[in-house]
């Protein structure tokens, strides 16, 4: 213990009023800088050990670097230090204010600051020491290292034809290599060789460098978990509500897939309109009342998946996206931090934007694996960028090169595209026949729960003639002080739950549209609890050319209906679609469905089974990341065969194509190619509605094989001439100046689009009854 005097005591409170309290201050500076510095030094001695990471070697060189030049200016201000000491000290003993009493307390008397001068010599010497160890630390790790450093100040570009992009891209970082964090991420740090490096191994524009250690380290892949309480809370109850069915539907598909190969996937959902960063005005329109149908669509998603045994993670903000992928600090520049750990990702088109913001060039290397929910379709035509620029087919929505089919819609309105769908409740036999009993053949229900839908002109008068014979429910939200602008003679219930809301089309007879929401899911719930479901027909039919809802989505289809699904593949008695400004033909419409009896009625592919048996079939069979296989081409050819022999033939009746038994072989193609059919189209009609007539379905990933010349010949078309161009229409003949056309863009193939001018190739398939999805051999 340091004691001090009564006149040391007399020195320190003279010391609060003289200059003395400036030198103290000097000293406690000094003390503070130096633990502060020794805190930083200890930061930079918990450098990594070898093998942590692949960019361990240049962060061990470089961080001892680091830690030497850390070392160099401490010992410098510590030498700084002392000289400003020892001239406090000289200082001290010249100075007037040692006159009088203060003359008998020279400085070495005391004893704090004199110890204080000892300790910090002592650190110093202690400092000066270890960085002299580091240095040969230092010295010998360099020696070790092969001459690394040397290595990295001496790179050259590689003259390498397979990489013929290496130099563009190393002159491109030598300007831009700041312009992204992520860079110094990956250890770029301005040299050559820092470069080459990260072109070569985190990118793939250059060829390794000979004297890189390449051993790839293994990383393991976590468990993976469904969080279901992070969704939002209808999602949760409707998962609840339908688990045993979701239940009972995968035990009969595991009976009938008995046997068959299945391999387990690594599944990423990121739910993109749910995130914060696509400024979520979903959620609030819902709560009054808005359309759940995407939210119902992703809860059955979720339920198919998991329970069809994948492993998932679902995420529903963009932090936990980057976190799942490993994203590297930055703007987006930089690929990923590792190989994708997912064999598939489900997401939306604001989930779509993110990975592509974030992802940087992996996100062409992996876009493959992505399948997006898209509602309404996403057609070739708008999904190629450069063909959407030129022919003005470009939207918010579309121009991102993927395949067609990996986009999947609500509804199979679109071939070109996969259906997902959704799922509906199914009822039991016993359910059916109390519904049946209890049905009130007066009684109708809106379809639609905003009151917007309402304020549209021109429903007083159909509603007039339905009240006459129904008595009409709605479900519009409304809040307390401001009841909704509904007739007087429509009883509103309000916003419902989903059980409640049940309840109400379990009694009623009829469940009516207004045009708009257009494709929901509610007139299929409708129809499954036992409701006709009445909607009106467009006319002329509603598009992007005369619609706004319809402007800016990436499709041209044409919707003569609110729902063209229940009109086209249900249809009547359950759905009935007729004029409402046709009085006549609406109140006889409605008089025929008072006097009809239907029972409840749900298309297998709503089930919970169809909608396992659809999604099972997509993972187990769709691949994008390979590319398909084509006609083999012959060793030889002689002048009679200028190209490999079609496989296609005439059917029996010589009006189509179909595949040939005697082709020979037959490619690993999925649908299979005995499903094939092809048709030719009239003009002015797509290769959907021709397909249709036929009672078939267009099958895009069959028109390469018949977009050749020769089977223009087996179809009996004459073609003056032929040309490869690129057109969503192709392959296609004009028939009045007798010229054929082949596509040249694999990516432009499509079932959408007519013109008058051509007659289309279509090729067409089969389909499994209750699945249009499927083809009788696809499962």
């Amino acid at each position: 213990m340091i004691t001090v005097n009564a006149d040391g005591k007399i020195m320190v409170r003279r010391c609060l009023v003289t200059l003395r309290p400036f030198r103290i201050f000097v000293l406690g500076i000094g003390f503070f800088t130096l633990c502060f510095l020794m805190t930083s030094l200890g930061g930079q001695f918990s450098a990594k050990r070898l093998g942590d990471s692949p960019f361990t070697i240049r962060t061990e060189v470089m961080g001892a670097l680091e830690s030497r030049g850390v070392l160099r200016r401490m010992s410098d201000m510590l030498e700084m230090l002392m000289k400003r000491m020892d001239i406090l000290a000289r200082l001290e003993n010249s100075t007037d204010f040692h006159k009088g009493d203060e003359a008998r307390f020279p400085l070495d008397r005391f004893q704090p600051a004199a110890g204080l001068m000892e300790r910090i010599q002592a650190i110093a010497q202690n400092v000066s020491d270890i960085a002299v160890k580091v240095d040969q630390i230092l010295r010998n790790s360099l020696l070790n290292g092969k001459g690394m450093e040397g290595r990295r100040d001496q790179c050259e570009v590689p003259r390498d034809p397979k990489y013929p992009d290496c130099a563009g891209k190393v002159e491109w970082m030598r300007a831009r290599w700041t312009s992204d964090p992520c860079y110094a991420f990956f250890g770029v740090d301005g040299t050559e060789c820092s470069f080459l490096i990260y072109l070569s191994e985190v990118e793939w524009f250059c060829p390794p460098l000979p004297w890189r250690n390449h051993t790839a380290a293994v990383s393991s892949f976590p468990t993976l978990t469904v969080d279901l309480a992070r969704l939002l809370d209808f999602m949760k109850k409707r998962i609840r509500h339908l688990a045993q069915q979701w239940l009972r539907a995968a035990r009969r598909l595991e009976q009938r897939l008995a046997g068959r190969q299945r391999d387990q996937k690594h599944i990423l959902v990121h739910i993109g309109f749910l995130t914060e960063e696509s400024g979520d005005v979903f959620s609030p329109r819902v709560l009054k009342g808005g359309p759940l149908g995407e939210m119902v669509q992703w809860a059955d998603i979720l339920a198919a998946l998991f329970m069809l045994g994948h492993s998932l993670r679902v995420t529903v903000s963009l932090k936990e996206l980057q976190s799942h992928l490993g994203v590297p600090p930055g703007r987006g520049n930089c690929p990923l931090t590792s190989p994708l750990p997912f064999d598939l990702i489900y997401t939306d088109y604001h989930g779509l934007q993110q990975m592509k913001q974030h992802m940087g060039l992996s996100f062409k290397k992996y876009r493959c694996r992505v399948r997006v929910i898209d509602t309404f379709g996403t057609e070739p035509a708008y999904n190629h960028e450069e063909y959407a620029t030129l022919r003005g087919y470009r939207t918010n929505w579309g121009y991102w090169n993927l395949q067609p089919s990996q986009f999947m819609t609500m509804f199979p309105h679109t071939p070109d595209n996969s259906f997902m769908g959704f799922v509906s409740e199914e009822l039991n036999q016993t359910e059916k026949q109390l519904i049946k009993a209890n049905k009130v053949s007066s009684m109708a229900v809106v379809y639609g729960k905003e009151a917007s839908i309402w304020k549209v002109g021109g429903k007083e008068k159909f509603l007039a003639i339905l009240n006459k014979y129904m008595e009409i429910h709605g479900t519009v939200y409304y809040e307390t002080q401001r009841p909704p602008e509904v007739p007087a003679f429509v009883k509103n219930h309000g916003l419902l739950p989903q059980h409640e809301f049940q309840q109400l089309l379990r009694k009623a007879k009829l469940f009516i549209g207004f045009g708009f929401p257009y494709e929901g899911p509610a007139p299929l719930e409708a129809i499954a609890n036992g409701c006709v479901f009445l909607q009106a027909r467009f006319n002329p039919p509603h598009s992007s050319l005369n619609h706004e809802f319809f402007r800016g989505k990436p499709t041209s289809r044409e919707v003569s209906s609110q729902h063209p699904y229940a009109e086209d593949f249900i249809g009547k008695p359950h759905v009935w679609t007729v004029d409402y400004n046709n009085s006549e033909e609406f109140e006889a419409a409605i008089k025929t469905i008072m006097r009809t009896q239907v029972d409840p009625y749900l298309p297998y592919e709503y089930t919970c089974e169809g909608m396992l048996e659809r999604i099972h079939a997509y993972i187990q069979h769709q691949d994008f990341c390979t590319t398909s296989s084509l006609p083999p081409s012959p060793k030889t050819k002689t002048p009679a065969m200028q190209s490999p022999p079609s496989p296609l033939a005439l059917s029996p009746n010589s009006t189509h194509l179909v595949w040939s038994p005697r082709a020979g072989w037959a490619p690993q193609a999925w649908p299979p190619v005995a499903s094939l059919q092809v048709w030719v189209s009239e003009p002015q009609h797509t290769c959907t509605e021709t397909c249709r007539r036929h009672g078939l379905v267009c099958e895009p990933t069959f028109f390469r094989f018949l977009n050749k010349e020769e089977v223009f010949l087996q179809l009996s078309i004459v073609c003056d001439s032929t040309e490869y161009e690129m057109n969503h229409l192709y392959p296609a003949v004009a028939e009045n100046v007798r010229e054929c056309y082949l596509q040249k863009e694999p990516l432009l193939f499509s079932c959408a689009g007519h013109h008058a001018k051509y007659r289309r190739l279509c090729p067409c398939r089969d389909f499994r009854q209750g699945q249009v999805a499927l083809c009788r051999d696809c499962l």
